[in-house]
């Protein structure tokens, strides 16, 4: 098994913890994009009412859930004419991506595509099934012999980058003319700073038809919900019916208090109005100080971190950031081509941001 898969990136970065750990003030962890603000409270008392569920749970997830689903993507991706079948939950976003390909009964000859800088759990789930595996910088020129998913990232970890209504179209055009599967990862469409996401479930991209395309969305990042395991796919029928089956099959289901919680979460957006303002004030104060620092910003135009470079590399960066206490991941962790750039989470507290400031700004 250990030849199908990279070497676990995060374990690089233990030396650099350490030495953040060890600065007089604490370090200020910045590496991980993991919510550190509270559940909201409608959605706590949620799972407590539902935490008496003696009996198993579905994998398709309840009427209420399958609702509640399709409502928040008609009101929010802008998506049409959805049914309970255009919808399936999830155990989380990573678990999806890590496993699709072998869902799909890919394998050896086939290929899957991500973008160049990606979440490295692309590549792992291509590997896992023994298929091969590319990177684009411009889908359509992408090869499409063999090429049987596709992974679009927009808002794009890490980058930020967002790709508009008219690069999506043409990409959905060009994905349904050779006959490859559009998966669009879109679990940071809530955290538009710069520019506003768009769904590839969006009318003005899919033409009003959701044939070869699925949406992959998280309630991780836009409720703090990255400890309950809650995500969903909106889309083409005629992909997850098979995919339900399969999970069906595999056990992977939601727990049935996690899915009342995902019902009280899709009908409140203020939540997601105030969680979003407590990052964008993040953002604001991490990015003015990183910049005063003598960093560049690229990108970052939405999604939950700074794509920032120093101009050197990103080992460089990480190191000297580790000196004053503070913990980035090195852009090399996502391709390549992220070699001379840190990815700068915005997932630290008040406190915690406030304590990076005066440490860049004093150095």
């Amino acid at each position: 098994m250990r030849d199908r898969l990279p070497a676990f990136p995060w374990d690089k970065l233990e030396p650099y913890k350490k030495t953040a750990a060890a600065h007089p003030g604490g370090i200020v962890d910045l590496s991980v994009g993991t919510p550190v603000d509270p559940v909201p409270e409608s959605i706590q008392k949620a799972l407590i009412a539902a935490a008496d569920s003696p009996g198993y749970p579905t994998v398709w997830g309840t009427p209420e859930l399958r609702d509640a689903i399709t409502g928040w993507a008609e009101r929010r991706l802008g998506a049409r004419d959805l049914t309970h079948h255009h919808v399936l939950p999830i155990v989380g976003s990573k678990e999806l991506v890590a496993w699709l390909p072998t869902q799909l009964g890919l394998g050896p000859g086939d290929k899957v595509a991500y973008p160049r800088l990606a979440y490295p759990t692309y590549e792992v789930g291509a590997r896992l099934a023994r298929a091969e595996h590319e990177v684009y910088d411009d889908v359509t020129a992408l090869d499409p012999t063999g090429l049987k998913l596709l992974w679009l990232n927009s808002p794009s970890n890490p980058t930020g980058k967002v790709l508009g209504k008219e690069e999506l179209t043409r990409i959905v055009a060009w994905a349904r003319e050779h006959g490859v599967l559009v998966f669009s990862d879109e679990c940071y469409f809530e955290l538009g700073w710069e520019a506003e996401p768009v769904s590839v479930l969006h009318p003005d991209v899919c033409g009003g038809s959701y044939e070869g395309i699925v949406a992959v969305h998280s309630l991780s990042k836009r409720s703090n919900l990255a400890g309950y395991r809650a995500a969903f796919l909106v889309g083409d029928p005629a992909v997850l019916g098979p995919l339900l089956e399969i999970r069906k099959h595999g056990g992977m289901m939601t727990s049935a208090p996690t899915q009342a919680a995902v019902v009280a979460a899709l009908a409140d957006d203020t939540h997601v109005t105030q969680q979003r303002a407590r990052y964008a004030a993040r953002r604001t104060a991490l990015r003015d100080a990183l910049v005063r620092h003598g960093f560049r910003i690229e990108h970052s135009e939405a999604s939950l971190y700074l794509w920032a470079t120093r101009e050197e590399s990103c080992w460089d960066t990480v190191a000297h950031l580790a000196d004053l206490g503070i913990l980035v991941a090195p852009g090399d962790f996502y391709g390549s081509a992220g070699e001379r750039f840190v990815r700068v989470a915005l997932t630290a507290t008040d406190e915690r941001v406030a304590a990076a400031v005066e440490r860049l700004s004093r150095a």
